[in-house]
Parts: structure tokens; sequence; C-alpha cells
């Protein structure tokens, strides 16, 4: 930039310009930071996966790294099918039989909030972080 032209930004641009600026960059950033935090794990949550047919939910999954390697084959109505895979942290649908493949595209998913849906199939995938409350902190508590 030139002299002549930093002088006309100058002329252009008040405080109160500047001012308006700083604080509509703040609003666009609330919504992330809002998302941000409802969705903050902590250490003693569980991750659970919950699969739902037509709304209704057919099976859950506790997300761990104890959790063993499955396959489990649901069928919606008539001749669809989704094979679900579970491996430790982290879900996806390895394979359907939907035209698009939608839900085989999105691959795996592991964190709170992050959802996996067939629509042909009306299956869904959902993870949500759900607090452990009745784990003691003591181990000889048992």
């Amino acid at each position: 930039m030139t002299n002549k032209s930093l002088r006309q930004v100058k002329s252009i641009l008040t405080i109160s310009d500047a001012f308006v600026i700083l604080m509509l960059l703040i609003i666009s950033f609330t919504p992330l930071a809002i998302f941000h935090y409802s969705y903050a794990q902590s250490a003693d949550d569980t991750v659970v996966a919950y699969i739902s047919i037509d709304g209704e939910i057919v099976d859950e999954f506790i997300l761990s790294d104890t959790t063993p390697h499955e396959l489990k084959t649901y069928y919606p109505a008539g001749n669809q099918y989704n094979i679900i895979e579970v491996d430790e942290t982290r879900i996806r649908v390895k394979e359907d039989n939907s035209p698009d493949q939608i839900a085989v595209k999105t691959g795996w998913i592991s964190r709170p909030g992050e959802t996996s849906i067939c629509l042909p199939h009306r299956l869904m995938i959902e993870i949500r972080g759900e607090a452990n409350t009745d784990t003691p902190t003591d181990i000889n508590a048992y």
C-alpha cells in the first residue's frame, strides 16, 4: 500500500467502524465456542453410540479402549441391510445396500455429537457423551 492509499483508508475508517468490525468478528466466533463447550467431554464421561431405526433405539455400544472389534448386521425392512463395525473408540457403517452409500462414505465417527445416517433405511448412528456418575473413584469401593 502506498502512503496515499493508507491515508485514504484512515480517513474512511473511524474508531467506531473498527469497534463494530471487532464486535462482528467476536460474535461470528461465538457459536463455535458454544458448540465446543457444549460437546466438551470430561475424563469421566462415557461415550456411547446409539443405533436407531425409524427413530427407535435398537442397540447401543460403549466406545472405549476395551471395546472389542465387532461386526453386526441390521435389517431395517425387506431386503435392506446395514453392517455396522465397532472398533474400540469408533464406529461406522461398513456396508449397506442403499443406492448412494452416504453412510458408508461418512466413515468412522467417534466424538459426541457426530452422526452417521442412512436415509433410505432410516438407520442412524448417534454418539453421545454421558456423565459417568455411578463409577466410584476408589478402586476398593467394590
